[in-house]
């Protein structure tokens, strides 16, 4: 565990009334420097003229937090968080409580119930140095936001130096990838016309065949045909042949046998 103590410096406005007839609201600011240990805690206050002080012993905060049913450490983180930022919706107060002595309240809510703690601040011994201390803690403070303030302005400078360069090659890359895509895609065109092109040569090439076996089918069966005829024809005047020259033999022979017949019946 960290022992280290932890420091904070809040401007307040604290609402005041004025001495004329009619009161009206008026502020005053005064500037509240803590510094918290893990069990306690310092307060030093000053307007800018006067400066109090309270230091608050580990007896006192354990009895503090007791009576609030609550840890030290959840007492003294809470009192930070209120004395360190001034929270919206708290009221806070800075008043007399005799003999020189101030009174330092702020309100809260717990479980919907609007609380205050208050703590009793005493007139600092040496009102000028607790107001240089305060001083020279927000001077240091200002320096360190000044220059934490300066490296975040270089960072911001850098990245957004970084995020042009980026934003310029991602236009670079851009255009080269439209580039690459509409050559690829006018090769790609070329290809596919020339594709096309052989395509329809080939679907021409084989209508052209399909139209040209009917053609040579006819042409055979006609060879066919007119073959056929021939030999039928050849067929006919053989066996016309055949038959002239065997019906001369049957007349030579029916010849004798009516002779022979004849002679019988004489």
């Amino acid at each position: 565990m960290d022992d280290s103590p932890r420091h904070t410096c809040l401007k307040l406005e604290i609402p005041t009334r004025s001495n004329d007839s009619e009161p009206r609201e008026a502020s005053e600011s005064i500037f509240v420097k803590g510094t918290w240990y893990p069990a306690r805690f310092d307060l030093a206050i000053t307007d800018g003229r006067d400066a109090w002080i309270c230091n608050a012993s580990e007896e006192e905060v354990k009895e503090r937090a007791s009576q609030w049913d609550q840890p030290v450490s959840e007492y003294i983180d809470l009192a930070e968080k209120y004395l360190g930022l001034q929270q919206p919706g708290s009221v806070y107060g800075f008043s007399d409580a005799g003999s020189g002595f101030k009174r330092l309240t702020w309100t809260f809510e717990k479980e919907g119930t609007k609380l205050e703690w208050r703590w009793k601040c005493q007139p600092s011994p040496n009102s000028q140095k607790t107001t240089a201390d305060s001083l020279d803690f927000l001077m240091d403070a200002n320096i360190r936001l000044s220059e934490e303030v300066v490296r975040k302005t270089d960072l911001f400078e850098r990245i957004k130096l970084e995020a042009e360069k980026c934003l310029a090659q991602s236009e670079k890359l851009s255009l080269e990838k439209a580039e690459f895509e509409n050559e690829i895609y006018a090769k790609f065109l070329g290809v596919l016309n020339s594709k096309k092109g052989k395509l329809r040569e080939l679907r021409d090439r084989l209508s052209k065949q399909k139209m040209a076996e009917p053609e040579e089918e006819e042409e055979q069966s006609t060879d066919k045909t007119e073959s056929f005829d021939e030999r039928s024809d050849e067929d006919k005047s053989e066996e016309e042949a055949g038959t002239s020259k065997d019906a001369p033999a049957s007349k030579s022979v029916a010849a004798p046998a009516s002779r022979s017949l004849g002679r019988k019946r004489k």
